[in-house]
């Protein structure tokens, strides 16, 4: 009589008529190991885009804190996403409180930026839309000067409600003078999503530099709550701050003192930039969740010598010029950045500074000659694209047609350590139709992930200019993308559908360790991100929580795998010591899943222990501040000869093994 198990399997296999049959049994051999798995796999990137960072890493509430927009009469700031809690600024957040006239931009001795706001005498600005939770303590300051001669005064008011009760002053005195930094500290007596923070001048005129408010419970500047996340995580890599947005990013606007900082708009997604998140805060971020940082330097209108500044203020000494820089800005210490990207999509007409390939293949060898000239242990990940066309000289005045991947390792080789390659899948903005059947939406990164590392490999191996050099690929940035934004601009939400299919891209890119060795997953915080906040809370999205387990919970030598078993998919792992195996399955229909499991090459010493994540169904999803939809749930005890799994859910399984005599 067939085995009830095997037949469970067959049914699930046949039903969704996809991949054909699957061996009955899955076979893993213990001693049928690949090259490491390398932590870099489990990198994250982070750009200067809609609330990654203002209002989803960094704990600034206030925008447009120093007064980049003019304050007008027009109190309309929201300019995008106003059907959505999270619209996007576009006109000063500032309304005018009392006679419009009584506030006024003055260009003569402004505090930072082209202009500061002018208060006369009873006037007053005010900030909307602020959220506060009652019983928590929020801190500020603002730089502020009297028009007067002698002292002046200003009052802060943060409220909570309309009534005067529901609100709470502090009434400051202003030295006479310069501008002066003047703290201030309130306690929220009601929770709010409609607080307010006002500015008046109760005597005398003032003129106001910045403002800032946090929640007291801040970490240097970074929001606790996502901070706790994001430890949890325990990604391995950053790549900032782009993204489109370092082609026109100029990174010493980002350093020395916070409040003096000049504001800029953002140079290629919308909103201002307000500098206050530069390369001092971007290193502390990444000491404070314990990873590598990588830096992409600008190579669209930047230039060699400033890609090169930019690596000396990291990592040179600080009697150099740039080091001496940071030394000033409190940082005597090197902070060795050992990895840097050698600019960001270089091969799209949308990037700004975008030339042709055969230029741009200049460009990049002497940016990474003067950036090598500064740090000769500096790892350089070049642009590379395999999927597209373009075109370079033949012989005579003819041209060739090849991927700019293809260009650049023809070029460039020698000016690289690594080579980019990016994808995204799902209802992207350019194709907004709907998502595919729950089997074929899981596997789109996974295939995507396949295409690029077989063309390398079919490409690389042909390529005289690498004589027999492999240059692998760092996929800095990787993830589903849907149009519906949620959490402000590319704020898409991510359901357990898309969870499985990141599950499903890491499977691939444990398979494919011979040639992609780094991996970001695209964005960190909100924008097409792994981690969703509120304004007062933050919770792991669905794919977090995926790349949260695999990177706990799998093992770093991978092993190969004899046949299919789609349509659930398997990946298998030894634990670094040999001594714990770690099988991760994916199981993306309806129907539950038991999969017979033969350890060949060890001995099962015990029970498994199963991590699982699932939910209702394939929509289900997490939204920062309610219930979970989708969480992990663990399981000891287990058989180890079956792995069981429900519908619509994926797993890690450890198993303890005893390795065969070698």
């Amino acid at each position: 009589m067939a085995n009830p198990a095997i037949l469970t399997l067959a049914a699930v296999v046949l039903a969704s008529g996809m991949y054909g049959a699957a061996p009955a049994s899955l076979i893993i051999d213990a001693s049928a190991r690949r090259a490491p798995i390398s932590p870099f796999i489990y990198g994250q990137f982070t750009e200067h885009l809609g609330r990654c960072i203002y209002g989803g890493i960094w704990a600034e509430m206030l925008e447009d804190r120093k007064f980049f927009y003019p304050i007008t009469a027009e109190y309309h700031p929201y300019r995008s996403l106003t059907d959505t809690p999270y619209p996007v600024v576009g006109a000063s957040p500032w309304e005018i409180i009392g006679e419009p006239s009584q506030v006024t931009m003055v260009t003569t001795g402004a505090f930072v930026g082209k202009h500061s706001p002018r208060l006369a005498a009873g006037a007053g600005v005010r900030q909307h839309d602020l959220a506060v939770v009652a019983g928590r303590t929020y801190t500020g300051y603002l730089w502020v000067r009297s028009d007067a001669p002698g002292a002046g005064a200003v009052d802060v008011t943060l409220a909570w409600g309309p009534a005067p009760a529901q609100a709470a002053t502090a009434h400051l005195v202003v030295p006479p003078g310069a501008y002066a930094r003047l703290p201030f500290q309130f306690t929220a007596a009601e929770s709010s999503a409609a607080a307010r923070l006002e500015i008046r001048a109760p005597a005398a005129g003032l003129v106001v530099g910045t403002v800032s408010l946090m929640p007291a419970d801040n970490v240097h500047g970074l929001r606790r709550d996502t901070l706790e996340l994001l430890r949890q995580l325990k990604a391995t890599v950053y790549r900032w701050p782009g993204g489109n947005f370092v082609s026109g990013y100029e990174w010493r606007d980002g350093i020395g003192d916070r409040d003096r900082r000049p504001p800029r708009p953002n140079p290629a997604w919308t909103g201002v930039e307000h500098n206050d998140f530069g390369t001092d805060e971007f290193i502390a971020f990444c000491r404070e969740v314990g990873a590598e940082p990588a830096i992409a330097v600008n190579t669209g209108f930047g230039d060699a010598y400033s890609a090169a500044q930019w690596v000396e203020y990291c990592n040179g000494a600080a009697g150099t010029l740039a080091g001496s820089w940071r030394a000033r800005n409190g940082h005597p210490e090197p902070y060795r950045v050992k990895f840097w990207c050698v600019g960001n999509e270089m091969f799209g007409k949308w990037q700004l500074g975008y030339m042709a390939l055969e230029q741009y293949v200049l460009k990049h060898n002497r940016v990474a000659e003067a950036m090598h000239a500064v740090d000769p242990q500096a790892v350089l990940i070049g642009v590379g694209d395999i999927d597209g066309i373009h075109a370079l000289p033949g012989p005579g005045e003819s041209t060739r047609e090849v991927s700019w991947s293809q260009g650049m390792l023809e070029g460039c080789a020698d000016h690289m350590d690594l080579i980019s390659e990016h994808l995204y899948e799902g209802r992207l903005p350019w194709n907004k139709d709907g998502r595919a059947a729950l089997g074929a939406h899981v596997v789109k990164l996974r295939d995507a992930i396949r295409r690029k590392a077989e063309r390398h490999r079919a490409l690389q191996a042909g390529l005289p200019s690498l004589q027999g050099r492999t240059v692998p690929i760092s996929m800095d940035e990787w993830n589903y993308w849907h149009r519906d934004y949620v959490y402000g601009e590319l704020g898409c939400v991510y359901d357990l559908a898309d969870g499985l299919g990141v599950a499903e891209g890491l499977h691939e890119y444990f398979r494919d360790t011979d040639i992609i060795h780094m991996a970001f997953y695209a964005q960190t915080v909100n924008v097409i991100g792994c981690i969703k906040t509120s304004k007062t809370a933050a919770e792991f999205e669905s794919t977090g929580l995926v790349l949260r387990l695999y990177r706990e919970h799998f093992g770093t030598i991978p092993l190969t795998l004899p046949g299919q078993f789609a349509p659930a998919d398997v990946s298998a792992a030894l634990s670094a010591d040999g001594r714990t195996l770690t099988v991760g399955v994916v199981n993306p229909t309806t129907e539950p899943l038991r999969l017979p499991l033969v350890v060949a090459q060890a001995t099962v010493r015990g029970p498994a222990t199963r991590w699982l994540i699932t939910g209702k169904d394939e929509f289900a999803h997490n939204a920062p501040g309610q219930p979970r939809q989708v969480d992990v749930e663990q399981t000891d005890g287990l058989d180890a000869a079956a792995l069981t799994l429900p519908p619509v859910s994926c797993a890690i399984f450890a198993i303890p093994v005893e390795p065969a005599a070698r």
